[in-house]
């Protein structure tokens, strides 16, 4: 299986989002990006830490591509909006693509001036293409949140 790293805003929905599409084997909500070692929900919410809410995917590249996956990224918030999806305000709701290697970090960028090129947004992309860093899974009841506790919007409390 291959892995991939996201941040689009909420990692709830996120997660919850990339769940439906065959291929996708496993996610996992989490913080990366940060200078603090092992943080809390409670301290990256305040973005003091640094960190990104994410969502790791794990994926069966034979049956979904990491191009595909990317594509899903994009249709999942709005990725012009910088420091921002919703209400929810502040760097760790930044849109981010954590690529694990050279291929990851072509494809990415690659994709962004495709859907910039497409026209699909009003305004550029903003979304970060930088080198995965460690990725800390949230603590485990943020895990499938959404589904846990019969929602289908994120909010963040």
């Amino acid at each position: 299986m291959a892995k991939a790293i996201f941040g689009a805003g909420c990692f709830w929905g996120v997660e919850a989002f990339f769940e439906k599409f065959e291929g996708i084997t496993s996610t996992r909500v989490g913080y990366i990006g940060g200078d603090l070692d092992n943080p809390s929900y409670e301290q990256v919410k305040t973005g003091k830490t640094g960190h990104a809410e994410a969502v790791k995917v794990e994926y069966d590249p034979t049956v979904i591509t990491y191009s595909e996956l990317v594509n899903i990224f994009f249709e999942t918030h709005d990725p012009t909006s910088k420091n921002r999806q919703g209400a929810d305000i502040g760097h760790q709701y930044r849109s981010a693509i954590f690529y694990n290697d050279a291929s990851q970090k072509y494809i990415a960028e690659e994709k962004i001036k495709e859907w910039d090129e497409k026209g699909t947004f009003k305004r550029p992309i903003v979304t970060e293409v930088v080198q995965s860093t460690t990725f800390y899974e949230a603590e485990e009841h943020h895990q499938k949140y959404l589904q846990k506790n019969g929602s289908v919007a994120c909010g963040i409390g």
